[in-house]
């Protein structure tokens, strides 16, 4: 009897709680009223006038300012309303997840949940050319894993603070390359960097374990991001060929680590490097690339972080899946309080002790210097007596984002902010800063500074928000992506697809903390760093997906699935925006568009490739026999009575250049598709924003009656009219059954 009436208690408790949410109320502690002695006192009484009975949860004091709470809803919109109280956030059940990219991607909680079942995904070895390893990091447990597959051929590596018994089922290959770097430069200073596979920097670690890293459980980075952190093909191994060190990677070393690469065996090829532009034959990467694409070898390149200028892209040989970058539906939010009562929104990863509490004196470093760039907060530019217990403004540019901040902090700043120029826009990038700082946009930016300059004593906090998920529009192109078109071949459109690549978390080095600085004295087993580095390893994982799940499928079959079920619009059917304009991208911005794996699992056509049709191609560039022969790796010769064209080469995408001084103003592109789905005929559809080039395709429909059957096609694209109107601009070509989507973007442009 006593337990029912404790059951029948318990069911009457929970009708009445029912009504009642759980709120995190985050407040703005500089606004607290001068009667209260104490924020908790503050928080209190701001409670109690919307409840007597409702009690806090917990209070903060570092992650934000404010504390929780149960209400109902009217007595939440009745405390929204109260002075100092910055939101409500309801409270929401959160699953465990990774660097989010995963879900993000479409991937679900298990990365291999929309494809099957099969050995084959634990055979795919990805070699991975970066700064080594940290192979105690917990991306790179074996757990759950067989013997190493029979193909794989490489070896672990000796070397100082490294034996082969730091590999094991899941990290089965390490080998380091530093002979071009020290001929060069001298001999590896053992004191600063292991000569050996060791990761002593972090970008390789990082870069590895977004690939393949195996499940963790409880990561995050000083509580940001927190959940269960797992790379794109957890069930892949890796092969670390460490290539770069603290003065940089060069040529000769990443030559070697290629090739050792492809003896040993590896599927996929992750390089989240590059250098500036060069005909194909005189670049390393690209002539390294050729090699192991012969070998059926997948290789992503990052596109290069010298975005958003134009023909600023990397690795744009055609054999090379080019990768650009784009922002996750999460951010790191914290705020510039003003003394008028105004926030704009930035973000960081700073995690410490926050600002004391109330207002502070705020000062630009453009004039708090010794020199003309003050404003940028170099080295040894601040002056003490200027900053010293101030927050800080200072300009992004030239020096490294965290490096600004420890240039605040040893002047005496209390704090940073670091506002964007025209050059970043609107781009946020966090950061685990060494003092309370947070970066802004430039519109921001300019507010921050017009009232710094026109207020007599200016006055400001920073307010820390945690991490925050489903934040929208999502993806953006990040800003720093580096752009097309391709200055090499203009025929050729790049970058070919963009990944996440902005405030990505994944493994890092025991060896430096978060910012690489040498003052910083944190250790991490995570980090969360951006750029194309980081976009290029998640579609290296993917691919290595996709190889798992189609083992007979060559590099060009994967890129071209890739390519053509990337999405270039959102749910709402907007496109996708660019962050440095604000404005929609264009495929000089996101190729094909943004990945999409699981569509890529059954794209029904794939443009296929081998490597014939890059050595036709090659021909078809001009070069010289030994110019060729040099990227094949073997004595080539071009028919002298073929003709070759560059608009043959069987591509995913299509880049149309037109002479605006009178060339000819008709161009023919021939393609051929592979069925790699069931029997079907797929209807072609074309779309343009040109006003005055017209497109038509022969012929207007493709019927396949069996897998791996071929169909050709021809694309002809006739500029009418003036040749001068436009500078760019861009269309579509799609191929559908009714169930596939096969799409083709169309970049036009006109030059000299």
């Amino acid at each position: 009897m006593l337990n029912l009436l404790i059951l029948l208690f318990m069911a009457v408790l929970g009708i009445c709680t029912a009504q009642k949410t759980t709120y995190i109320v985050h407040m703005a502690s500089h606004q607290m009223p001068k009667a209260f002695q104490h924020h908790s006192h503050w928080y209190d009484a701001s409670l109690k006038s919307v409840s007597q009975s409702a009690e806090m949860l917990y209070t903060y004091t570092n992650v934000v300012h404010g504390f929780s709470t149960r209400l109902t809803a009217d007595e939440a919109r009745s405390l929204q309303s109260q002075l100092g109280v910055l939101s409500l956030w309801p409270e929401l059940k959160y699953d465990l997840h990774t660097t989010r990219t995963p879900e993000f991607l479409g991937l679900g909680k298990s990365n291999e949940a929309f494809f099957p079942e099969s050995e084959s995904f634990s055979d795919v070895v990805i070699g991975v050319l970066d700064t080594g390893v940290w192979p105690e990091s917990k991306s790179f447990s074996e757990s759950g894993l067989g013997p190493v597959p029979s193909t794989w051929k490489g070896a672990c590596e000796d070397g100082i603070n490294f034996t082969s018994s730091n590999c094991n089922r899941k990290l089965i290959g390490a080998r380091f390359f530093s002979k071009g770097y020290e001929a060069t430069l001298g001999p590896i200073d053992t004191s600063r960097e292991s000569k050996s596979p060791r990761d002593d920097d972090g970008h390789g670690t990082h870069t590895s374990s977004t690939a393949a890293g195996s499940v963790v459980e409880g990561a995050s980075l000083f509580g940001f991001a927190a959940g269960t952190a797992r790379g794109m093909a957890t069930r892949a191994r890796v092969a670390v060929y460490k290539v770069c060190w603290l003065g940089g990677c060069f040529s000769s070393d990443i030559l070697k680590g290629i090739d050792q690469a492809v003896e040993d065996n590896v599927n996929v090829l992750s390089m989240s490097l590059g250098g500036g532009m060069a005909e194909y034959y005189k670049d390393s990467v690209a002539v390294g690339a050729f090699a192991a694409m012969k070998k059926g070898i997948f290789i992503s390149c990052s596109a290069g972080n010298a975005g958003p200028s134009e023909f600023s892209l990397s690795n744009v040989a055609p054999w090379i899946t080019t990768v650009g970058a784009g922002t996750l539906d999460r951010d790191f939010p914290a705020y510039v309080s003003l003394g008028n009562g105004q926030n704009y929104s930035g973000v960081s990863l700073y995690r410490g002790d926050d600002l004391p509490h109330g207002l502070w004196p705020f000062v630009y470093a453009g004039n708090s210097s010794n020199a003309t760039n003050g404003n940028l907060c170099m080295m040894g530019t601040l002056i003490p007596e200027k900053v010293a217990g101030k927050i800080v403004l200072c300009d992004r540019g030239l020096n490294a984002r965290v490096q600004k901040g420890s240039v605040v902090k040893a002047a005496g700043g209390l704090g940073m902010v670091l506002a964007n120029t025209a050059s970043n826009g609107e781009e946020l990038v966090a950061d685990a800063h060494l003092l309370p700082a947070t970066s802004v946009g430039e519109k921001s930016g300019n507010a921050l500074k017009k009232f710094l300059f026109s207020d007599q004593n200016p006055k400001v906090t920073i307010l820390f928000d945690g991490t925050k998920v489903g934040v929208q529009p999502s993806p953006v192109v990040a800003a720093f992506s580096s752009r097309g078109p391709n200055s090499i071949t203009a025929e050729i459109l790049k970058p070919d697809i963009i990944a996440p690549g902005v405030n990505i978390i994944a493994g890092w080095s025991g060896k430096l903390g978060p910012t690489g600085l040498p003052t910083d004295s944190r250790r991490v087993e995570f980090n969360i760093i951006s750029g194309t580095s980081m976009s290029c390893p998640h579609v290296s994982g993917l691919a290595a997906l996709l190889k798992g799940a189609h083992p007979e499928w060559s590099p060009a079959a994967i890129r071209s699935a890739l390519m053509t079920t990337a999405y270039t619009s959102y749910k709402n059917g907007e496109r996708l925006l660019d962050i440095a304009t604000g404005k929609p991208s264009t495929p000089f911005d996101h190729g094909a568009g943004h990945v999409d794996p699981v569509a890529a699992l059954d794209p029904g056509l794939v443009y296929d490739l081998t490597e014939y049709d890059y050595l036709d191609f090659l021909c078809a560039m001009n070069y010289t026999d030994d110019q060729i022969s040099g990227i094949a790796g073997e004595k080539i010769s071009c028919d002298a009575g073929k003709k070759y064209s560059v608009t043959d080469l069987n591509y995913p995408s299509f880049a149309v250049n037109f002479q605006s001084n009178g060339g000819s103003n008709v161009h023919k592109y021939s393609r051929t598709l592979t069925n790699v789905g069931p029997a079907g005929t797929y209807k072609v559809s074309l779309k343009t924003e040109s006003q005055i080039v017209k497109i038509s395709v022969e012929p207007e429909m493709l019927s396949f009656g069996q897998a791996n059957e071929k169909k050709s096609y021809t694309v002809t694209f006739t500029a009418v009219g003036s040749l001068l109107p436009e500078k760019y601009s861009f269309g579509r070509i799609e191929w559908s059954d009714g169930k596939h989507i096969v799409g083709s973007p169309i970049a036009f442009s006109w030059s000299a």
